[in-house]
């Protein structure tokens, strides 16, 4: 019965989101709530969510003090040397800026920390995709995507919960899997260039000239498949012009009708300007070095990420603005990102806490190992690759390898599979699992980029699906698992 229902809760959950007939937030409150109490537990629900808070609290804090940090240093000018590179690159072309997200996203992604990408990466390239009015969807899918396959780094963190999970070495985990990881980038890429081009082709190209002459009137979403609304079938690709008015043209993109003010907002909004007054030029090499600085102590793993972020948030406030207005300015200015993000991830603390507690989670990862048939034993590690799509999308990384990853092991064990192919097949599916809605930093991606996450989900989950596909694939192909 807990199967069934812990199956039915999460369905319930992404319909209702990906339909639009819930906010995330509310939804990720009321549907465990309900669930807890249809499976009778409804009097232990406060213990639940006080447990699922207690261990997301860390997060919360981290991301919150992240958009801080990072939301100054965008505002004192830090990154304005990659967005004129990524410019200068780009030339006005939707395919070149499609791939440069790409890449960008791969390379930022190295610190190992998706919410930091996914602000650096919509900082830089959303004033790009609003003015040529690119799809929006394509800038967060891609982005989700390629942090994806890049958060398999030993410290990124699935590495190091399948190593501890099965008391094995981090490199000898990752190392054998580099090749299959750059093919699946590589499919990122791929998609990214294919994405463009089709970009390039319902814009047009343009000269950069042309480009910043534009009017930012409208903001164009592709969605695809799924949904209501206009009466589009399902599969089909829809666009979505939201205009100065505040109204869309179907139900899909944004999905709902604008309120005039964020209409306002947008048309304001011009990217990173090169002579507001928040540049700090004379400090960019302290702020430069105190983000290298703060990177290595995250990778190194010298404090834990929380308390990193809370002092080198307060350390940037207090030299780049080192009156108090001005910081109580900068904190306002970014109190939208920390409100949202905060409050989804205590949402989402609801949910974990609903599944963990009244033992869904450990019904339904024993009926799905209990279902895969003896005949496939030697084939463990292919059953692991594929079972980690779905089993990472709809459970926490800490649920999957901590829970569900030591019994597949044990279960290859005795068919003679090594642990060690077991843990490298288990790291296929991550590309999906940075777009679920269990992971935090998704909701900093989509609130920044100003995409409803039923949107970003209906376009990004057969992308990461596929990308995760080509891993498996490669990794089988190359002899590693």
């Amino acid at each position: 019965m807990l199967t069934i229902l812990g199956f039915a809760m999460i369905a319930t959950f992404l319909v209702l989101i990906m339909t639009k007939k819930m906010s995330p937030i509310a939804a990720l409150v009321l549907i465990p709530a309900l669930f807890c109490v249809a499976v009778g537990q409804g009097a232990q629900l406060g213990d639940y969510v006080i447990e699922g808070v207690g261990n997301l609290a860390p997060t919360a804090a981290m991301l919150m003090f992240a958009i801080v940090y990072f939301g100054v240093m965008i505002d004192v000018g830090l990154f304005d040397p990659i967005v004129r590179g990524i410019l200068k690159f780009c030339r006005a072309d939707p395919m070149r800026i499609v791939v440069g997200t790409a890449v960008l996203a791969a390379i930022v992604s190295l610190d190992g920390d998706g919410s930091t990408t996914f602000m650096i990466t919509v900082s830089a390239m959303y004033p790009l995709y609003k003015r040529l009015k690119m799809s929006l969807v394509v800038m967060t899918g891609v982005a989700a995507t390629a942090n994806g396959v890049m958060n398999t780094l030993p410290w990124g963190g699935p590495t190091a919960r399948a190593a501890t999970a099965l008391k094995l070495d981090a490199s000898e985990i990752f190392v054998p899997m580099i090749p299959a990881l750059a093919m699946g980038l590589l499919a990122v890429f791929v998609l990214a260039y294919v994405l463009g081009l089709r970009e390039r082709k319902r814009l047009g190209m343009l000269t950069l000239d042309e480009a910043l002459a534009r009017e930012p009137e409208q903001e164009t979403v592709s969605t695809g498949g799924g949904g209501t609304g206009a009466g589009r079938a399902a599969g089909e690709d829809r666009l979505v012009k939201r205009t100065s008015a505040g109204g869309t043209g179907t139900a899909a993109g944004t999905g709902t009708d604008a309120d005039p003010a964020d209409e306002a907002d947008d048309d304001d909004f011009q990217g990173l300007d090169p002579n507001r007054s928040t540049l700090r030029p004379k400090l960019y090499w302290f702020n430069a070095g105190l983000t290298a600085a703060l990177l290595t102590a995250m990778i190194m793993e010298l404090m834990p990420i929380p308390v990193l972020f809370l002092l080198g948030a307060a350390l940037a406030l207090t030299v780049n603005f080192p009156h108090m207005p001005d910081q109580r300015a900068r904190i306002a200015a970014h109190a939208d990102n920390v409100l949202n993000v905060s409050g989804m991830v205590f949402a989402a603390a609801v949910f974990t806490g609903v599944l963990t507690g009244t033992g869904m989670v450990e019904n339904m990862a024993d009926w799905v190992v209990g279902a895969v048939p003896d005949a496939m034993g030697p084939h463990m590690a292919i059953v692991t690759g594929l079972l980690s799509l779905p089993l990472t999308y709809f459970m926490s990384n800490d649920g999957f390898y901590f829970g569900v990853l030591p019994v597949l092991a044990e279960a290859g064990a005795a068919h003679g599979v090594s642990p060690l192919e077991i843990a490298r097949a288990s790291l296929a599916g991550q590309a999906l699992h940075m777009s679920s809605p269990l992971v935090p930093a998704v909701y900093v991606l989509v609130g920044m980029a100003k995409v409803e996450f039923g949107d970003h989900t209906r376009f990004t989950v057969k992308w990461a699906i596929l990308t995760s596909l080509v891993v498996l694939a490669a990794g089988v192909l190359f002899g590693i698992m």
